[in-house]
């Protein structure tokens, strides 16, 4: 559709703050629930740890800004992103007035072969407990994207997303019990996540310690995925 602007209508009339995105991605890592971080080669705060982002180009969306900067600055691609939050405050970024839209990305960690990019020095896992001090407003960003992360286990299933294919229960079950930060009891676990009816077995089974290998499940394509985990799991 065509819009007439005023003749005497002036683009730089207005102040044009600049707009970046950052993607926080979630996986699980030996065992624990980890973010990826880029450490940045540039100022500001060169040598800091930071979030995988970037300046949204003029020709682009949000979406796509999002899935070039995990592209460009970790090599990762083709993973499940969610947009976040918009986080504004006037002096987050100490070069000019920017404001940016946050996702998140869940990956299971055998998919991510991640690597450091161009204005990039390196990459790593990280404990969310234990995070290395941050550029900009990153640790008020990661907190609020676990936060969304445990939420959006009482109506979803994101969690599946951190998984491989196919899966255990014990490991399905550690995949919920990392994003909650809570021990849920084993029995009641498998007998709600059975009855939900959002799994299916392979046929195939993978050995787990000592005792009978375990069967393995996929996730229901087809299946509505109503999990509420806070719900099934008191």
């Amino acid at each position: 559709m065509s819009v007439e602007l005023p003749a005497n209508y002036d683009p730089n009339a207005f102040e044009r703050p600049s707009v970046t995105v950052d993607v926080v991605i979630f996986s699980l890592v030996q065992d624990e629930l980890k973010v990826l971080l880029i450490k940045r080669l540039a100022a500001p705060f060169a040598n800091m740890w930071a979030i995988p982002g970037s300046f949204v180009r003029i020709d682009e969306s949000l979406e796509e800004a999002a899935v070039r900067a995990l592209a460009d600055e970790t090599g990762v691609t083709d993973v499940y992103t969610e947009q976040l939050y918009t986080f504004g405050q006037p002096d987050r970024d100490p070069r000019t007035r920017v404001i940016t839209v946050a996702y998140f990305a869940l990956v299971p960690h055998e998919a991510i072969h991640h690597k450091a990019g161009r204005d990039i020095s390196k990459t790593d896992w990280f404990t969310l407990p234990k995070l290395p001090s941050l550029a900009f407003d990153h640790a008020e960003i990661i907190e609020y994207a676990h936060t969304r992360l445990r939420y959006k286990l009482e109506y979803s299933s994101v969690g599946f997303q951190l998984l491989p294919d196919v899966f255990t229960l014990t490991e399905l079950q550690k995949a919920y019990e990392f994003i909650l930060g809570e021990a849920l009891d084993k029995r009641n676990f498998r007998r709600k996540i059975l009855s939900a009816e959002i799994l299916e077995e392979t046929g195939e089974r993978k050995k787990e310690g000592e005792g009978r290998p375990a069967m393995l499940y996929r996730y229901r394509k087809d299946a509505v995925a109503e999990v509420k985990t806070r719900r099934l799991f008191p």
